[in-house]
This record gives structure tokens, sequence and C-alpha cells, in this order.
């Protein structure tokens, strides 16, 4: 169990201010609802004594903060194999598989990647959802950053919702585009089924951008790169819905095989085999919470989507540009 120790003494210029407020920027590793929490419990004094939250202050009072941390977690860890790209003792970057879930749920109460980091790094069980900031789908493949210290989940949370975290995709979408765009559409939970998302209104809906580029045009499909300025569920895949472009594959928001004309038997069994969407997280850059470096890493696209792109890139070889 971690013990979390502190010590300092308020600013004079704090005098006046509440108790809690003044700790938060004291304290900005840990999150406001974080200390809040520590207060009501007694772990945080004020000149030795246990106070409320909104107790005024007169500034110079000493600040004693100590907790034990307790686990935020009670999923069983489990051995598995994990790519991890890079590793330092305040986070980890990791390249998940598809069909690997992430976090423990109805119908997959074992056997998810949180299961697979609390056996690669028990301590991790201390943390909100052992450190896991940011999920892909199950099916989606690519890089994950995930906090290995308090300090540093509060921080790459604030990245995220500061949208300064780069998340690139590569994604394989139905139909032939001519050009990039952004979609900016807000997203929440379809009214007709509570496994998918939708496009919504802005008062049934959160804000939702999608950046995207054509990489590459095939007969039927198109490859793209897609940049994401906020992190919805389903983001991508709605989007891209949403546009007349669904992703290959997809079983929630996908349009049904299309066929070039005159489609090789090969190509033919490729796109029916491609039974998971055709999304993979390329590409990660963010500021080190710690060390304030450039952080940024690249994951080559995983052996299925690469087997599709090249027997679209054959396909449209043989025909030229020639459509279904």
């Amino acid at each position: 169990m971690t013990t979390i120790r502190h010590e300092a003494q308020v600013p004079l210029t704090a005098a006046g201010r509440r108790f809690d407020q003044a700790l938060a920027e004291m304290f900005p590793d840990y999150s406001r609802s974080r200390l809040s929490g520590w207060i009501k419990s007694g772990a945080v004094s004020l000149d030795g004594a246990q106070v409320a939250a909104r107790q005024l202050l007169r500034g110079g009072e000493l600040v004693r903060l100590e907790v034990e941390l307790e686990n935020e977690v009670s999923s069983a860890p489990e051995a598995m194999a994990l790519e991890i790209v890079h590793e330092d003792e305040h986070l980890l970057v990791l390249d998940k598989p598809a069909g690997l879930v992430v976090h423990p749920g109805a119908g997959n109460p074992v056997g998810t990647l949180l299961n697979g980091l609390l056996h690669h790094d028990p301590k991790l069980a201390e943390l909100p959802r052992a450190g896991i900031v940011h999920r892909l789908d199950k099916d989606t493949s690519g890089l994950m950053v995930v906090a290995r210290t308090l300090p540093t989940y509060t921080a790459l949370v604030d990245l995220l919702s500061r949208h300064e975290v780069e998340r690139q995709y590569e994604a394989v979408v139905l139909g032939t585009m001519v050009a990039g765009g952004t979609v900016d559409e807000p997203i929440g939970r379809s009214m007709g089924d509570r496994l998918r998302q939708a496009v919504r209104d802005e008062e049934d809906g959160k804000r939702a951008v999608t950046h995207y580029r054509l990489r590459e045009r095939f007969r039927a499909h198109s490859l793209l790169q897609c940049q994401l300025e906020t992190g919805r569920t389903h983001q991508i895949r709605v989007h891209m819905a949403h546009i007349g472009h669904p992703l290959i594959g997809d079983p929630l928001y996908g349009g049904g095989l299309k066929l070039p004309r005159g489609a090789s038997a090969e190509l033919i069994a490729t796109l029916r085999g491609f039974r998971r969407q055709a999304l993979h997280a390329e590409k990660l850059s963010f500021i080190h919470p710690a060390t304030g470096e450039d952080m940024s890493f690249s994951a080559e696209r995983p052996a299925d989507q690469r087997q599709l792109i090249e027997a679209l890139r054959e396909d449209l070889a043989v025909h030229g540009s020639e459509h279904y």
C-alpha cells in the first residue's frame, strides 16, 4: 500500500480563501474531488487540526497531508502478453490488439486489459480504473497510455480534457471519397439501441469533432487518416457512418459488404473475412506530465488490416479506377 505524505505552508496570498480552494492550488497533482475527500476523512490537517473544507484561511498555516491509497479496483490480476512500447516510473504506453476488451463489464468480467495491467503492475489497483485514462473499443487496435501514479493520472486526464493528447487513427471505409474534411456533430446514446451511439442535437449529445484526410482511394473503398479533437464513445465509427462512409467490418454502424465489379476471389474472401471495424490507433503524442518531454509513439497496422489494404491495392492495380 502506497502512503502519500506532503507538508506545506499556506501562502499569505491565500488569506480569506476557503481551505479546499487553496489546497487545490497547493497540491495540483491531485484532483479537487480527491482532495475534498481527503479533507473529509481527516487525512489533511491545518495546524494539526481537522477542519472543514469551507474553513477560511489567514495565511501561513501548516498543512499536512498523509493518506494511504486503498485499492480502487477489485478485479483479479491475470497473466497476459502485453505489447508495451514504452514504460517508465510514471506511465506506460501499449499497443492493444484487436479483440481485447479494455474494462471488465457485463459479459466480460475477466480477460480484459485491466486484468493484464494489474498482473504487470499490482500497484495500479490503487489508481482509478487501474490507471487507464482513455479506452479503445474491443475490436479497435493500437496505442493507449496508462498512468502508473496518481499525479500522472490526474495530469493525463487534464491533458485529455484540454485536447492536448494527439490521437491519430487509420480507418478503411466504404465508398470512394474525393477529399478530407471535418465532422463536427454532437454524439450521444442512441434512443433505439443502448449499445449504439448516434449523432444527436446539441441538447442531447456532447460535442464531437473528427478531422479526416484521404490517404488512398480504391475502387469501392477509401483509406483515411483520422484525428480526434474530442474523444466520445465510438466517435470515428459514428461520424464516418453519419457522412455515408461507415468503416469496413463495423458490426454496429457498417453498411454491409461492398464488392467492386469483377473483384477477385481473394479480395472477396478478404472483405468477407474482415469481421471487425477497420480502425487502428496508429499514433499517440503528448507532453510527459512528469518530465515535460515531447512523447510520440507509432504502432504499425496489424496484420489483418495490412492484408485488407494490400488486397484493395491489388484490386485497384488490376482494374484501374473503374468503380463498382
